[in-house]
């Protein structure tokens, strides 16, 4: 039988991320958790999608209202392979979601403590419990493996611009 905690759901995340790359979509992953049922799971798709909204939490998000039928997610826990930003964190605030356990920090955009504490302001009014770093060196392993390849790609296409 397979123990199904933290490290367990965010290798179902990672996964999900691994979708998201082979689609050319910045590689986070996302799935919403009630007990030990998936309700909800997504990975970034604002480019294929032409939608900026089209994050991993808020992909997740919307399908656990769905499945829910309720837009309230109550007694749910969303793991994220990668730190949620703004949107995501008010869409999380919004949702009532209990847990959010995420992988990787994002000093840049991250709203749960790096670049803003979203979650944790106490005008808020509702309070979700965070768990952070489960998993964090294969989260941010696939975020950096991604962005190197994608520099890489870049540098090609000019090289081969300039040769041709």
């Amino acid at each position: 039988m397979v123990e199904l905690n933290d490290e367990y759901w965010m290798r179902h995340a990672l996964r999900l991320a691994r979708v998201a790359w082979e689609q050319g979509e910045v590689p986070v992953g996302a799935v919403l958790v009630q007990g030990d049922r998936v309700i909800g799971e997504g990975w970034n798709r604002p480019i294929g999608q032409h939608d900026p909204t089209a994050h991993a939490e808020i992909m997740a998000l919307r399908q656990g209202g769905k499945v829910l039928e309720n837009y309230r997610l109550l007694d749910t826990t969303l793991y994220v392979t990668l730190e949620p930003c703004v949107m995501c964190a008010g869409a999380m605030v919004h949702s009532r979601i209990t847990r959010l356990v995420y992988g990787a920090r994002d000093e840049k955009t991250g709203a749960a403590g790096s670049l803003l504490d979203v979650l944790g302001h106490p005008g808020m009014n509702h309070q979700i419990n965070i768990e952070e770093g489960v998993l964090a060196e294969a989260c941010a392993a696939m975020l950096s493996d991604f962005f190197r390849m994608r520099r890489e790609q870049i540098k090609s296409l000019r090289q081969a611009q300039r040769s041709g």
